[in-house]
Parts: C-alpha cells; structure tokens; sequence
C-alpha cells in the first residue's frame, strides 16, 4: 500500500489516498486517529459528515476532509484485509496562520536622538511565527520572545531605535514569516519632532560683491518640528545698526557703509529647542570709473597678464554665508590690464631709442691717425735721427680704428 503525509492550513480541505499496488480485490478502509472506521470500502460508518469519498476502486480509497481544525491533526490508518492484513498510516499537520497582528510602540510622538521601543506580536500560530523588522526598506534586528499555550504559539519582538529628524514620517514594518500565510505585515509611521533648521538666504544682490551705497536683503528659512513661531535677528558682538530694518524672517539695509561690516545672526526656536545661522557681511569700495584707451599708431606686440584672486574668506561652517565670497575677479582683472598696456608701451618705446641711438654710431665713425719714426735707433747723431724721422713720417702707413 501506499500513501503520503498531508499538511493544511486550518479551515482548508485534507485529502487522504489510500493506494493498492497489484490488488487482488481485497477490502480496503480507511480509519482515523482514534481507530475509528471512517469508510469501510464505500460505506462510511462515521457519521462526521465532514468526511466525503473522492473516489472508490479495487485500487484506492481517496476521501476528503473539509473545515480542517486543529483536533483533526494525527495519524490515519490505511488497511487492507489481506493474508496477512496489510497496514500504512499518513500524518495529517494543521497549519494555524497568527491571528491579531499589532505593533505597540512606547511614545506616540518622539524626540530627535531619543531610543523607543517598539513591540510587535503575533497571536496563537501554528507553528510558532518569525518576525521581522524594516524600517523604510532597511531591515532592522529585534528581540524574539516565544510562549505556547495548549497547542498554539504567541510570538512577541522587541525592537528598540533611535530616532533622528529623517525618520519622521518613515513607516516601521512587522513582517510575519510563517508557512501558511503570505506577506502578512503590519505598520507603524514614526512622528518625530526636531528642532529647527536655520538658513540665510541672501535676495540682493543676487549675485557679486555687496558694495558701499548698494542696498542688502537676507532673508532666514527655519525648518522644524514644530514649526519655529520664534524667529529674530541680532549682530553678533555688537548692536545692530540703527539704519537696518528687520520685518520678520527679513532683513534690509537700504544703503550699506563700511561701519555695518560684521555676523548677522538669525535665530529660531520650537518646543525642541533653538537654533541659529550666521551672515559674515564684508562691505567693499564702491566700483571705479575706467577711463577709456587712448588710440595711438604704434603698433605692439600684444601681452597677456593672468590675474589670479584668491578668497580668504571661505569658512568650513555649513550655516555661515559670506558677503565676500562673490566673485572679484573680473574687476581686478581689468586695472591689471590697464597696467599691462601702459608697460608694453614704454617697454616698446624703450626699444625703438635703443634701435635709433645704434643706426647713429655706426653712421659716425672716429678716425685717428698714428705715425712711427722707423731707423732711429741705427742713426749715429741726433740729426741723422730726425731728419730719419721726417723721412719715415713721410711713408708711414696711415692705421684706422674705428669705434661703435
């Protein structure tokens, strides 16, 4: 004979087949755990009409049970009455899926930085249920705890976290594993409160250098949650100029000057707490007048000056803004061009004299003439000597130097 186990989720239906190989049309019957006879070939003696007969041959006896329960788990008896009696037995295993499903957490509402608990139970399974934890799409590691009564399982996790300003809003997950049921989860979203978040945004100028005469606007955002209802300005290590005009999240100066040069701190604050940005405002010369090239007739070789401005200023606070991280360079780069005409042309006209002063020497020469007396020194007398001379002055050759 032969059959095979049977596993069901409770309140399915079991089917139980009990197979004959080389039958000899002996009696088949089919009894339950207890060994009471279910069906007798086709007769059925038990009067639980849960039972129902599939299908009755010499060679298999197959019956169904519908609206399985847990009392129905245990092992059923296939026998055949043979020389000797034959007899085999199947298993019967009922599934029971968790029942009330929640997740409890500790604080409703939660503040940035602080841990809560977070418990999820799954009640009366069968088998005991694995859970697990994911927070967004990350999955997170709890602490199991199972307890059995009678034959069900009640399975409790445990998950402790701390919270941060990007978990609010973020669902936490219980998912159940557990072999009769599928994606079977429950959830929970986070509400954390924070403290605000603080930016200046500058809305004039928009962009460049914030100069002497020119007017300045800052505006400051705050984030939070609650959402900031105390928001104020102030100088830092000073007071604040009297020419400023301060209208809520805003801050005017119609006409900057040098004396409103310093940090300009906005601040806000919530239930959670308070937090600040600062403004580093540096006020520059106003812009200078170029006067426009004069136009010569010389030509000259073209010069180009690399100008290089290098920012000081630059801060590695995150909620610091500085005035004089615009952008110079354009500026300084037109004076360097001015000064770079003016020495290419006094370079070239350097030059030319140079050129001129040459072309004037080599036209001029100097001449001198150098005379030798030859034979004095084998004359006997001093007259012999001269009149010698006079004679040798006559044909002497005439020697040139010449001078640049």
């Amino acid at each position: 004979m032969v059959t095979e186990d049977v596993t069901v989720v409770e309140g399915d239906v079991a089917t139980i087949s009990c197979r004959v190989k080389n039958s000899d049309d002996s009696v088949i019957q089919l009894l339950n755990p207890n060994r009471q006879t279910i069906y007798f070939r086709d007769f059925r003696p038990l009067k639980d009409s849960r039972f129902q007969l599939v299908n009755f041959s010499n060679s298999e006896l197959r019956v169904s049970l519908t609206n399985v329960s847990v009392s129905d788990e245990g092992r059923y008896f296939c026998q055949l009455y043979t020389d000797p009696p034959q007899e085999i037995y199947t298993t019967i295993t009922v599934l029971v899926p968790p029942r009330n499903l929640m997740i409890d957490i500790q604080k409703e509402t939660a503040v940035e930085g602080e841990e809560i608990e977070l418990n999820c139970t799954a009640m009366a399974s069968r088998p005991a249920t694995a859970i697990r934890w994911f927070k967004g799409n990350k999955e997170l590691i709890g602490k199991t705890e199972v307890e059995k009564w009678s034959d069900m399982f009640t399975v409790t996790s445990q998950l402790m976290l701390t919270v941060g300003r990007e978990d609010d809003g973020v669902p936490v997950i219980c998912l159940v594993d557990h072999p009769a049921v599928k994606d079977l989860q429950t959830q929970r979203y986070l509400e954390v409160m924070y403290k605000p978040q603080v930016r200046v945004l500058q809305n004039y100028p928009l962009q460049g250098l914030t100069r002497e005469g020119e007017p300045l606007e800052l505006t400051c955002t705050a984030l939070g949650k609650p959402q900031p209802t105390d928001m104020k300005w102030l100088r830092v290590d000073d007071e604040m100029p009297q020419h400023v005009v301060v209208s809520g999240s805003n801050l005017l100066i119609s006409n900057l000057n040098k004396t409103d040069n310093g940090t300009y701190r906005c601040e806000a604050s919530n239930s959670v707490g308070k937090s600040y940005a600062d403004y580093m405002l540096f006020v520059y010369d106003p812009p200078t007048t170029i006067p426009p090239p004069t136009t010569t007739t010389t030509t000259t070789t073209p010069t180009t000056i690399t100008g290089m401005c290098v920012d000081t200023t630059a801060t590695t606070e995150p909620a610091v803004h500085d005035s004089r991280a615009g952008d110079e360079g354009s500026i300084r780069a037109v004076d360097h061009a001015v000064i770079g005409g003016v020495v290419a042309v006094v370079v070239f006209a350097m030059l030319c004299l140079l050129i001129i002063l040459g072309r004037y020497f080599a036209r001029h020469k100097g001449t001198y003439f150098t005379h030798e007396a030859k034979g004095a020194d084998d004359a006997a007398d001093a007259d012999t000597a001269i009149i010698n001379a006079e004679g040798g002055q006559n044909n002497s050759e005439e020697k040139k130097e010449y001078f640049i």
